[in-house]
């Protein structure tokens, strides 16, 4: 979807009040499982894997299927030991030398997925990259899942959750944000408009319905033990009708 606009995907969303909103998550999780290397499988700019890498994890490991967003990421954050970027779709085997501790997909990348199948590829390479439970003391990887609810959301009008002004290379923008159901799939709808030179794009991207149940089936057909499921980051217990958000973790045997 933001191949081609990652100044766009960066202005709209507020990066320091997201990450301290999801910090304490990953860090409770880290803790129980005695994390030190993590990769995410669908990175963006990388702002996630950087800030995994700041805590002194000994590897992090930034993937996405856009060169745009990888370049990006190498840009801002540079290669420091311990941090890597690859160009590399969720769904492709990750191959690392040693198992890592931890695998995450968030940010609602796995809906974007084409289909099911794809996602379930994905899920499964994520639990095939990381370690098993005899291989620490303190028992296997975990893969960390994050995509929107889609349920909780009425079939039909669009929910517009940003309209804000940004500076682009183009010029000054407005950027509108939405999202919408239509039965079991749903739509990112983007717009943005130029002040300042004329500019104008628009598109409507469609999103996998993704049930909580059917993630749980292809995470334990890949290996994982323990399932948990949250309907935030604050770990409230994940509601079909009322949670915003869907985050499942998975333990691997």
């Amino acid at each position: 979807m933001f191949d081609d606009l990652t100044d766009i995907y960066e202005a709209m969303i507020d990066w320091p009040k997201r990450l301290a909103n999801e910090e304490p998550f990953y860090r409770r999780w880290f803790e129980r499982v005695g994390a030190q290397s993590v990769v995410d499988v669908a990175c963006g700019t990388g702002r996630h894997a950087a800030m995994f890498h700041s805590w002194g994890l000994s590897e992090a490991m930034g993937a996405d299927l856009s060169p745009n967003m990888i370049d990006r990421a190498r840009a801002t954050f540079g290669e420091p030991a311990g941090l890597r970027w690859v160009v590399r779709p969720f769904d492709e085997p990750i191959h690392p030398a040693k198992p890592f501790d931890a695998a995450i997909c968030v940010g609602n990348s796995l809906a974007l997925a084409p289909d099911p199948a794809t996602v379930e590829r994905a899920i499964g390479q994520m639990l095939a990259a990381v370690r098993t439970g005899g291989e620490k003391q303190t028992g296997g990887g975990i893969a960390i899942v994050h995509v929107l609810n889609l349920w909780s959301l009425p079939d039909g009008p669009c929910n517009w959750q940003k309209c804000q002004r940004a500076t682009l290379p183009q010029g000054e923008v407005l950027i509108l944000k939405g999202v919408h159901r239509c039965g079991t799939r749903g739509y990112v709808d983007l717009i943005v408009a130029g002040l300042s030179p004329f500019l104008r794009h628009s598109e409507s991207t469609a999103l996998l319905g993704l049930e909580a149940a059917e993630l749980e089936r292809m995470a334990r057909a890949a290996g994982a033990a323990e399932i948990a499921f949250f309907g935030g980051y604050q770990d409230q217990p994940y509601d079909r009708r009322q949670s915003a958000d869907l985050i499942m973790v998975a333990r691997k045997f």
